[in-house]
């Protein structure tokens, strides 16, 4: 290991150079860099006019192997193969350019669980060679990974899969039905409150009866969970107050990249999350029996069994920023974004963003959703920083996906290398919401706060609150969907302060740089905090559209950065708005504070019972919501919904201080949601006006 080191190592230096340009990332908060390549970039014709349709990656059949590599910017192409993940050196194969740029070697031997990768040539390099450095394979089906910061990894030949689904399928589910839960595998079951024996892991979340995991999703009520990114990524950063190339890594004390933004292969699952109870230890192999494929499988029938969709969230607009012998070194020219002195271009501030416009790439990508979809039975997928990936790659995704699954899911973030939600929507695309999660809680707690706080942040208005109600709809100013399906209505996520600590913050209970030593206390929400949270939930499940929440988010999560490490970290102690960089406390789901919360978990079981139990807040018309006049308090909203014969009223008092009194129409009304339960049974029953406290909301049934 010590020889591949040194080789990855030599070949990180070659391809970097002291001219780099630093950013600072505001999604990520890392530091990344735009290198030169000492390589002579050439073509023997327009690159882009290459394309095969051949079957690309590890193909075993007939007890044959062939592997195949797409790339016309080679000058040689060499298939390695190793009989172990420790064997340092190959046994080489010569492999032959095909008239399309596909370079293959077929194999007379059933070669699964073998590992291997390639070593590519190009103009300049010494093509005898054999100390080159062996890249993954972009295809490959399951990856070995070394935990070093540069991520060596080998990958490895899977054959016939014969899994046993059980016949469980793809959940099929109408868009604006969805209530989705957006999870991290790891953090949904480490936490030793969750009573799961495989802990984190793919394992843990099969597991039932238990305190945490998938007993908890199932019992909180959603229907769809999204993981955060699983493909296989690069765990590790550089190491803190260290150097490589003139890199200098200041950001990242944790050395860790725990959320998975930096996929590194996008057919093979990440290996770490089969390593139940376990953390991640430096300098080891890890994925090398590939159990992860079975184990993932498994996750996603066991959720499909209690009839809960399972999203992905993927990241195709970058690659794995800091390791190397991946698509940097098998065409870094057609595979990546670069500037005209051959730099990375980098709008997503992770070093290096894909050009998702090339022919062979777009494939790659749209076969990969395919796949992900076919091979493990995935209901939809959540695209990050989705502008940055080209129009016609958008199109072709949701084009051939459809005719595999109609109902499969696709939303994304509408930014990123610029902002078009509107541009998504007319290709029938999903995306987040950004202006609901700002105009109901606001941009920021500091000075930010939206009408949860009875303020408005930047352009809202009674008007624009109305219009998030309904969806968003383009027909209304600023609106920015075509159909209320494409709206991921949302008020927290994976980015930024919990919705919990939002609120502990914008009342200034906690201070932003205030050291919190009482961590049951500081989790345990205030008479307000807790009014705040549920006025909040409820609007946001009684709006046309998707809906999504954050794990945690329904017991207010607070993210306190842990001091029980030596970490050399100034921050910690306080409230953490990027944990992006943590595996540790700050991200594992403590169900004891969900248990110190449980009025909050009851309320928001009652929304998502309410909301999937009447259609009239999923699918109602524009024309059938309508809305009260009120004039006198600004933060004051009620409207009466119909949909076939469901009738209801939707009330809300986001004023901080004033009751409101609302003039009911006539009939007899079922009280169902008030400021301390919500549900579908009735709570009390009322006629002519009702009065709200201060920031609190209501729903009323229209009485048979």
């Amino acid at each position: 290991m010590k020889r591949l080191n040194l080789i990855l190592l030599l070949a990180f230096f070659i391809n970097f150079t002291a001219g780099e340009k630093l950013f600072i990332s505001d999604k990520h908060s890392r530091i990344t860099s735009n290198f030169l390549s000492t390589q002579t970039l050439t073509k023997t014709k327009d690159q882009d006019s290459y394309y095969s349709t051949k079957e690309l990656g590890a193909i075993v059949e007939n007890g044959t192997t062939t592997f195949r590599l797409f790339t016309p910017n080679a000058q040689k192409v060499v298939l390695s193969l190793f009989d172990s993940v420790e064997q340092e050196i190959p046994t080489d194969y010569d492999m032959t350019r095909d008239e399309d740029a596909v370079w293959e070697i077929k194999i007379d031997n059933d070669l699964s669980g073998k590992f291997y990768g390639f070593k590519v040539y190009h103009d300049g390099e010494n093509k005898d060679n054999t100390d080159k450095v062996v890249c993954v394979d972009p295809y490959a089906k399951a990856v070995a990974t070394f935990t070093d910061y540069m991520n060596p990894r080998k990958s490895i030949v899977v054959g016939e899969d014969n899994f046993d689904w059980e016949d469980t399928n793809w959940i099929q589910r109408d868009w604006k039905d969805l209530i989705i839960y957006e999870m991290h595998i790891r953090d949904a079951t480490i936490h030793p409150t969750s009573e799961v024996e495989n802990k984190g892991s793919y394992k843990g979340l099969t597991e039932t009866g238990k305190k945490g995991g998938l007993s908890y999703i199932k019992d909180l009520g959603v229907n769809t969970v999204e993981l955060l990114p699983a493909h296989e990524f690069g765990y590790v950063e550089i190491p803190y107050r260290d150097s490589l190339a003139g890199r200098f890594n200041t950001w990242n004390p944790y050395e860790r990249n725990h959320w998975g933004y930096m996929t590194s292969n996008y057919f093979a699952p990440a290996a770490y999350y089969t390593m139940s109870n376990d953390t991640l230890k430096l300098n080891q192999w890890i994925g090398v029996d590939g159990s992860q494929i079975t184990e993932f499988k498994e996750m996603v029938k066991a959720f499909h069994k209690e009839n809960i969709g399972v999203m992905m969230d993927v990241v195709y607009n970058h690659l794995s920023e800091y390791e190397i012998a991946n698509l940097k070194e098998i065409d870094k020219e057609y595979y990546f974004r670069l500037d005209p002195n051959g730099n990375f271009i980098a709008e997503s501030y992770c070093g290096n963003d894909i050009r998702t416009e090339a022919p062979m790439m777009r494939r790659l990508i749209v076969e990969s959703i395919l796949y992900w979809m076919k091979e493990y039975h995935i209901d939809g997928f959540r695209f990050d920083l989705g502008k940055l990936i080209d129009w016609e790659t958008i199109e072709d995704i949701i084009h051939e996906a459809k005719k595999i699954n109609p109902n499969v899911v696709f939303v994304c973030e509408p930014w990123g290398g610029g902002y078009d939600p509107k541009g998504f929507s007319l290709r029938g695309w999903g995306a987040w919401n950004d202006q609901i999660r700002n105009g109901v809680k606001g941009e920021n707690p500091f000075n930010g706060h939206g009408w949860i706080f009875g303020k408005w942040f930047g352009d809202n208005s009674p008007k624009r609150i109305k219009s998030y109600v309904n969806g968003t709809l383009i027909r209304d100013s600023l609106g920015l969907f075509q159909k209320k399906d494409h709206s991921v209505n949302y008020l927290e996520s994976h980015d930024g302060y919990t919705l919990g600590d939002f609120i502990r913050l914008g009342l200034g209970d906690v201070g932003q740089e205030e050291i919190i030593t009482a961590i049951e206390k500081n989790a345990k929400l205030t008479d307000t905090q807790l009014k705040l949270n549920k006025l909040g939930a409820l609007f946001l499940f009684t709006s046309q559209g998707m809906t999504m929440i954050h794990q945690g988010q329904e017991f207010a999560r607070s993210k306190v950065i842990p001091t029980d490490n030596d970490i050399e970290d100034s921050h910690k102690g306080m409230l953490d708005h990027n944990t992006y960089n943590k595996d540790n406390s700050v991200n594992y789901i403590n169900y004891d504070h969900a248990e110190m919360n449980s009025e909050l978990v009851d309320y928001y079981k009652g929304l998502i019972q309410l909301r999937k139990e009447y259609s009239a807040f999923r699918r109602a018309d524009y024309e059938n919501v309508h809305f009260f006049n009120i004039t006198d308090n600004e933060f004051a909203l009620g409207y009466l919904v119909k949909h076939e014969d469901q009738t209801f009223i939707v009330l809300f008092n986001a004023d901080t201080k004033m009751n409101e009194e609302f003039i009911l129409p006539k009939g007899e009304w079922e009280i169902i949601v008030n400021e301390n339960e919500a549900g579908i049974e009735t709570i009390d029953t009322i006629e002519d006006k009702v009065t709200l406290n201060p920031s609190t909301g209501m729903v009323l049934r229209l009485s048979k």
